[in-house]
């Protein structure tokens, strides 16, 4: 098989399962991982493929940015049922981490009644939503995603990597057993690391229809989480499959 016919096999073979091994292909094609990995290179080069560690992912099996208009009358009911659960963790006189989302603005609009906590977050609604509370709310600053709502850039990293927090609430794009999760852009990625380099635990609030999938940019491992809140439409299957990687709690 010439090289440009491999290429075109491989891209054939992600468009119908969605993912690739490196090991695999080159199983199935009695070449080397090296060649394998220059195809991956090549098509990545030319937009068609995304690359993994230890493969490649299509494109259109990556969860994309949503804006808030969008998705903030999307599953509402399970939101504010995980909001629920979240707020029995948080300690009294704590600092926490809000990620930007629709889930995590449940949250806030439950805690905006208590005066004994600060809030750090980079998400314009959620200090919107607590400005008339009593709580010390600080906003990081940064530059604008413009219909999303969140503050990104060297602004919001800057004070990420300056503060100490007891709980980092992080919200997610996609969730899946072995990718994790992850995030549309390398920014967002990046700016959730900080996050939860900056705080004691890590505690993931999704609602069931992210799992299972996957978005652009690593953020962790399952394992680097002290635990996911999400609500009963999980199914019983994932339920068990997830349990075994890190603590759920259904709400």
């Amino acid at each position: 098989m010439l090289p440009k016919e491999r290429r075109k096999w491989i891209e054939n073979q992600l468009a119908d399962q969605g993912k690739i091994d490196i090991e695999q292909l080159s199983q199935q094609l009695n070449v080397s991982t090296m060649t394998i990995r220059r195809d991956l290179n090549i098509l990545e080069k030319e937009g068609k493929i995304f690359r993994t560690h230890g493969g490649a992912i299509h494109p259109k099996s990556l969860i994309q940015e949503t804006p808030y208009s969008t998705k903030k009358d999307k599953n509402v009911e399970q939101k504010k049922v995980i909001a629920l659960k979240a707020i029995e963790i948080i300690p009294k006189n704590s600092n926490i981490i809000l990620d930007s989302g629709t889930t995590t603005f449940e949250l806030a609009k439950l805690i905006k009644d208590r005066a004994d906590l600060t809030v750090i977050t980079n998400d314009i609604k959620i200090a919107a939503e607590l400005v008339e509370s009593k709580l010390k709310v600080i906003v990081t600053g940064g530059e604008l995603q413009n219909e999303v709502g969140t503050l990104y850039g060297w602004p919001t990293q800057d004070l990420l990597r300056r503060i100490h927090a007891d709980i980092f609430f992080l919200g997610a794009h996609a969730v899946d057993v072995s990718s994790g999760i992850t995030a549309p852009t390398f920014e967002k990625s990046l700016i959730k690391k900080l996050m939860m380099q900056a705080a004691e635990s890590t505690w993931l609030l999704c609602d069931s229809s992210k799992f299972n999938q996957k978005s652009f940019s690593f953020v962790c491992h399952l394992s680097e989480l002290e635990g996911i809140i999400t609500d009963q439409r999980l199914l019983e299957t994932d339920r068990c499959q997830y349990s075994e990687h890190v603590k759920l709690i259904v709400g």
